[in-house]
Protein backbone atom coordinates (compact mmCIF):
# COMPACT_ATOMS: atom_id res chain seq x y z
CA UNK A 1 0.00 0.00 0.00
CA UNK A 2 1.72 3.42 -0.95
CA UNK A 3 0.63 6.68 1.12
CA UNK A 4 0.17 9.16 -0.76
CA UNK A 5 2.26 12.43 0.47
CA UNK A 6 0.48 14.92 2.27
CA UNK A 7 1.79 18.26 3.93
CA UNK A 8 0.18 19.57 6.90
CA UNK A 9 -0.65 23.21 6.12
CA UNK A 10 1.72 25.64 8.19
CA UNK A 11 3.59 22.81 9.74
CA UNK A 12 7.26 24.54 8.13
CA UNK A 13 8.35 27.05 10.91
CA UNK A 14 11.05 28.27 8.54
CA UNK A 15 9.33 29.04 5.48
CA UNK A 16 7.63 31.30 7.38
CA UNK A 17 7.70 34.73 8.49
CA UNK A 18 8.29 36.32 11.63
CA UNK A 19 4.92 37.97 11.90
CA UNK A 20 3.32 35.19 10.65
CA UNK A 21 4.62 33.15 13.61
CA UNK A 22 3.69 36.12 15.54
CA UNK A 23 0.13 36.74 14.39
CA UNK A 24 -1.07 32.42 14.77
CA UNK A 25 0.82 32.90 18.28
CA UNK A 26 -1.17 35.69 19.48
CA UNK A 27 -4.68 35.69 17.59
CA UNK A 28 -7.66 35.71 19.74
CA UNK A 29 -9.82 34.08 16.46
CA UNK A 30 -9.63 30.62 15.00
CA UNK A 31 -10.33 32.48 11.58
CA UNK A 32 -6.40 31.23 10.91
CA UNK A 33 -7.19 27.71 11.15
CA UNK A 34 -10.34 27.47 8.95
CA UNK A 35 -8.30 25.19 6.49
CA UNK A 36 -5.99 23.03 8.35
CA UNK A 37 -7.64 20.28 9.37
CA UNK A 38 -5.89 16.93 8.90
CA UNK A 39 -7.05 13.39 10.44
CA UNK A 40 -4.58 10.81 12.07
CA UNK A 41 -4.78 7.84 10.17
CA UNK A 42 -3.35 4.29 10.91
CA UNK A 43 -3.02 1.40 8.57
CA UNK A 44 -2.31 -2.20 9.39
CA UNK A 45 -2.60 -5.35 7.51
CA UNK A 46 -3.15 -9.25 8.31
CA UNK A 47 -3.13 -12.20 6.35
CA UNK A 48 -6.98 -11.97 5.19
CA UNK A 49 -7.16 -8.26 4.84
CA UNK A 50 -6.04 -4.30 5.20
CA UNK A 51 -7.34 -1.94 8.05
CA UNK A 52 -7.24 1.98 8.43
CA UNK A 53 -8.69 3.45 11.00
CA UNK A 54 -8.88 7.38 10.60
CA UNK A 55 -9.80 9.76 14.14
CA UNK A 56 -12.39 12.02 13.38
CA UNK A 57 -13.71 13.41 16.48
CA UNK A 58 -16.48 15.80 15.99
CA UNK A 59 -18.06 15.01 12.80
CA UNK A 60 -21.23 13.70 11.80
CA UNK A 61 -21.27 10.28 9.20
CA UNK A 62 -23.26 12.62 6.95
CA UNK A 63 -20.59 14.63 6.46
CA UNK A 64 -18.06 11.74 5.85
CA UNK A 65 -17.17 10.18 1.99
CA UNK A 66 -15.18 7.19 1.47
CA UNK A 67 -14.78 6.14 -1.78
CA UNK A 68 -12.77 3.83 -4.24
CA UNK A 69 -11.65 4.32 -7.49
CA UNK A 70 -8.84 2.58 -9.49
CA UNK A 71 -7.11 1.15 -6.27
CA UNK A 72 -7.27 5.02 -4.79
CA UNK A 73 -9.27 5.08 -1.80
CA UNK A 74 -9.92 8.44 -0.58
CA UNK A 75 -11.39 9.93 2.89
CA UNK A 76 -12.63 13.07 2.96
CA UNK A 77 -15.05 15.31 4.81
CA UNK A 78 -15.14 18.21 6.87
CA UNK A 79 -16.05 19.78 10.29
CA UNK A 80 -17.53 22.50 10.97
CA UNK A 81 -16.91 25.18 13.66
CA UNK A 82 -19.85 25.65 16.27
CA UNK A 83 -20.96 29.17 15.76
CA UNK A 84 -19.38 31.74 17.79
CA UNK A 85 -21.25 33.04 20.92
CA UNK A 86 -21.86 36.44 21.39
CA UNK A 87 -19.65 37.86 24.57
CA UNK A 88 -17.13 34.93 24.42
CA UNK A 89 -13.94 35.83 23.88
CA UNK A 90 -11.09 32.90 22.93
CA UNK A 91 -8.07 32.97 24.09
CA UNK A 92 -6.81 29.81 23.03
CA UNK A 93 -8.21 27.98 20.06
CA UNK A 94 -6.50 24.17 19.02
CA UNK A 95 -9.18 22.92 17.70
CA UNK A 96 -8.94 22.17 13.95
CA UNK A 97 -12.11 23.03 11.19
CA UNK A 98 -12.03 22.85 8.53
CA UNK A 99 -12.35 20.12 4.87
CA UNK A 100 -10.07 17.47 4.49
CA UNK A 101 -8.84 14.33 2.46
CA UNK A 102 -6.98 11.36 2.82
CA UNK A 103 -6.02 9.21 0.01
CA UNK A 104 -4.26 6.00 -0.44
CA UNK A 105 -2.98 3.84 -3.07
CA UNK A 106 -3.86 0.21 -2.38
CA UNK A 107 -2.26 -3.31 -4.01
CA UNK A 108 -3.74 -5.13 -6.57
CA UNK A 109 -4.65 -7.47 -4.48
CA UNK A 110 -7.52 -5.91 -3.01
CA UNK A 111 -11.26 -7.32 -3.37
CA UNK A 112 -12.82 -3.86 -4.34
CA UNK A 113 -16.49 -5.49 -3.54
CA UNK A 114 -15.37 -6.63 0.37
CA UNK A 115 -14.97 -2.70 1.34
CA UNK A 116 -16.52 -1.92 4.70
CA UNK A 117 -16.79 0.98 6.45
CA UNK A 118 -18.15 1.63 10.31
CA UNK A 119 -17.83 5.12 12.23
CA UNK A 120 -18.48 4.53 15.87
CA UNK A 121 -17.10 7.23 18.98
CA UNK A 122 -14.93 9.37 16.62
CA UNK A 123 -13.10 6.24 14.60
CA UNK A 124 -13.36 5.26 11.05
CA UNK A 125 -12.28 1.94 10.34
CA UNK A 126 -12.40 0.66 6.98
CA UNK A 127 -11.63 -3.27 6.32
CA UNK A 128 -10.52 -4.62 3.04
CA UNK A 129 -10.29 -7.80 1.97
CA UNK A 130 -7.28 -9.43 -0.20
CA UNK A 131 -8.63 -11.28 -3.23
CA UNK A 132 -7.35 -14.93 -2.65
CA UNK A 133 -7.16 -14.70 -6.97
CA UNK A 134 -4.52 -12.04 -7.22
CA UNK A 135 -2.01 -12.64 -4.18
CA UNK A 136 0.96 -13.43 -5.11
CA UNK A 137 1.37 -17.68 -5.72
CA UNK A 138 5.13 -19.46 -5.68
CA UNK A 139 5.71 -21.28 -9.03
CA UNK A 140 7.30 -24.49 -8.42
CA UNK A 141 9.83 -25.62 -11.16
CA UNK A 142 9.38 -29.23 -12.09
Amino acid sequence: MALIKYRRPNSDVFSKSFNDIFDEFFSNTPSYRTDSFVPSVDISETDTQFEISAELPGIKKENINVDLEKSRLTISGERKMKNEEKGKNFHRVETQYGSFTRSFYLPDTIDEDSVQAKYEDGILNITINKSNDKIKKQIEIA
